[in-house]
């Protein structure tokens, strides 16, 4: 019973986050001229896990219907009637009351603000509303994971200043190209689910023109925080020869054919791409991260 419930909180995602708290808080921290208070990192660690996993929980809720439709998501516990749809409710609850009660004790109240902004954009603005009717849900979900950084900068610092924004942008426009890589390699799964993601509603060279364009633009703000004085020249170079690589493979995808989603589905060959993009830009957040938080330790 306990993997059940466990599985309706898509821990992949939650982990994956929260190395961005961590080089948020460690960002914040040094901008405040403090050291790194531990416990603190530790209670934003445990109050944004649980708030993003109540997100979770509560986006699974709302997708039952259209889980039940696609092969990659047709045995989630809420489709199955292994968990009733009124306890994951009461579970999602549970959750988010704990997250938001340990962020209050031990934060402070711009971390709550923040938190709570980032899942109502997670739970309102993209699950019950953008996913399903526009093809802009992707950058309105992005709003949501970019916040946890924030979370974790505000946390340490009790500011939001230029360098919380900064944050915030970088990591939406490195989600935007991470998820269209998703919807490149699962399109025919989302077309027969209706959802209008790029790819499926205005096609694959569409969505790659738009990875080109976010890219660049990742590139661009992730540099701005050397601009603006918040890390050193490792980073910089870290963050431009990253970004210049993950520019250049993506290139490489226009010499694929980008042939469209309904009715010729997506070819082998943009999927293998597309799968490529993905793991990449894994690795562009991961070592983007690790590098602000050393450099900021330092």
């Amino acid at each position: 019973m306990f993997k059940d419930y466990y599985s309706l909180t898509k821990s992949g995602l939650v982990y994956g986050n929260l190395i961005t708290v961590i080089g948020g808080f460690a960002l914040g921290a040094a901008r405040a001229g403090d050291g790194i208070n531990f416990g603190m990192l530790f209670a934003t660690f445990v109050g944004i896990s649980f708030v993003m996993a109540s997100g979770c929980v509560f986006n699974n809720y709302i997708d039952r219907d259209i889980d039940a439709k696609m092969p990659r998501t047709k045995n989630r516990v809420l489709v199955t009637g292994k968990i009733s749809g009124q306890a994951a409710i009461t579970f999602a609850i549970v959750l988010g009351s704990i997250g938001f009660a340990t962020l209050a004790l031990f934060t402070n109240i711009l971390t709550v603000a923040v938190a709570a902004s980032g899942f109502f954009a997670y739970v309102v603005l993209y699950s019950l509303w953008a996913k399903r009717r526009t093809v802009h849900g992707t950058i309105v979900g992005a709003i949501s994971g970019a916040t946890p950084p924030v979370v974790g900068y505000v946390a340490a610092s009790e500011h939001l200043d230029i360098g919380a924004l900064l944050l915030f942008v970088i990591l939406l426009l490195w989600q935007m190209p991470h998820f269209y890589a998703i919807a490149i390699r699962r399109a025919d799964e989302y077309a027969v689910a209706k959802i209008p993601v790029l790819p499926v509603a205005h096609g694959v060279r569409s969505a790659k023109i738009a990875m080109f364009l976010y890219i660049v633009g990742f590139i661009a703000a992730a540099s701005l925080l050397t601009v603006f004085g918040y890390t050193g020249f490792p980073y910089l170079l870290v963050t431009l020869i990253l970004g210049l690589a993950w520019l250049i493979l993506c290139i490489q995808g226009f010499k694929i054919a980008a042939n469209g989603i309904i009715g010729n589905g997506t070819s082998e060959a943009n999927k293998i791409w597309a799968k490529k993009m993905f793991f990449f830009s894994l690795f562009v957040m991961v070592a983007l991260f690790a590098t602000i938080t050393v450099g900021a330790i330092r």
